[in-house]
């Protein structure tokens, strides 16, 4: 394992995540989050979910060239860059960006009041009772730590930004992309939960988007480009 295949993959890592989820739907989701709840516990939920998926993500990319032969996982990381550079461009233009926003806010807000209702109900019975039927994950971590774990790692399954980590282990150094996918992660999840709603919603999206895809294009360009070791 040589150094500069862990700088190589550590760069492209931290620069595709930090491009990726800067207006992505868990980043507005922990921004909204982080307003109506003790920021400490929806950093540390959102950030333990991503760290858990970008992890997750290298070990499936890091198996599959032991599963496929090496030479097909290169052409398939290349169409995905590729494929993800064109997605995140079209977004570009066609606004995406904004409905996702909305499409947070409202689910949001749904559960909040479908809570709400359940709080009403359970208030009527005992501290005691409630203890009782509490679920075993809950006894042992904040309710809003899960519901932001939740949130992130549903939100991020099957996301571009987790089928490009895989794409980038099976290409490049598997350390290298889970130390910078880790760095983008934190970047990103600290500025939206400190920077709330207005950091979300003044941040370019467009410009954001159209430096993704043109990222996620390089990419595929230098991965057409070079030779499968």
């Amino acid at each position: 394992m040589s150094t500069l295949s862990v700088a190589q993959g550590f760069t492209k890592s931290l620069a595709m995540t930090v491009l990726s989820e800067i207006g992505d739907k868990t980043f507005f989701a922990a921004a909204i989050l982080a307003m109506r709840h003790p920021r400490r516990l929806v950093l540390s939920g959102c950030l333990g979910a991503l760290i858990v998926m970008t992890i997750l993500s290298a070990v499936v990319g890091w198996a599959a060239p032991n599963l496929v032969s090496r030479k097909w996982t290169h052409h398939i990381t290349t169409l995905l860059f590729l494929g993800f550079g064109v997605w995140s461009l079209w977004d570009a233009f066609h606004d995406r960006e904004s409905e996702e926003l909305a499409e947070v806010e409202a689910e949001l807000d749904a559960d909040i009041t479908a809570n709400g209702g359940a709080t009403k109900e359970k208030n009527k019975d005992s501290d005691e009772l409630k203890k009782q039927r509490r679920p075993l994950l809950t006894q042992f971590f904040s309710p809003i730590f899960l519901k932001a774990f939740s949130i992130t790692f549903f939100g991020e399954w099957g996301d571009k930004s987790q089928l490009a980590t895989i794409g980038l282990a099976a290409d490049e150094n598997p350390l290298g992309v889970v130390l910078g996918g880790i760095l983008g992660q934190a970047l990103c999840t600290t500025a939206a939960v400190l920077g709330g709603k207005g950091l979300a919603t003044s941040i370019s999206e467009r410009i954001v988007a159209l430096a993704g895809g043109s990222l996620f294009i390089v990419f595929g360009i230098q991965s057409f480009l070079s030779t499968v070791e």
